[in-house]
């Protein structure tokens, strides 16, 4: 791996949970300060892995995100159709129901409570 996407949540710790519970990501560390504020967290799916944290706790970064609008992430899933389920049992809103693309990919489109979009599919870029 050598790109991480970096996102700030409002509520990073919702996000967290919506991140596990509905996408199937696994936590791999959670840093939080003196008020439980989420300072840092990454998470993980298959090889890859998603970096976030909550807005509005100061510094480089998070000033340069303040205004940021929301972001959009691919992940490769092995079963789409089991993904979707998954997503859907937990009220995830659905953009795009599981979809067979004309260059072989099965994918589906997800957006989180703040906004940002996840999409779900078969297609590993670089792999062919």
């Amino acid at each position: 791996m050598s790109v991480y996407p970096t996102i700030l949540y409002a509520d990073a710790k919702a996000a967290i949970g919506l991140l596990k519970d509905a996408f199937g990501f696994t936590e791999t560390s959670v840093y939080e300060d003196a008020d439980g504020q989420v300072m840092h967290a990454e998470l993980a799916s298959g090889t890859g892995m998603v970096m976030l944290g909550s807005k509005g706790r100061g510094g480089l970064f998070a000033d340069a995100m303040r205004d940021a609008g929301p972001v959009g992430v691919y992940v490769v899933v092995d079963d789409v159709d089991a993904h979707h389920k998954r997503a859907v049992e937990h009220g995830v809103e659905i953009l795009m129901e599981p979809t067979d693309q004309d260059y072989g990919s099965r994918d589906y489109m997800a957006r989180d409570a703040e906004g940002n979009v996840w999409s779900f599919g078969t297609y590993a870029p670089g792999a062919g």
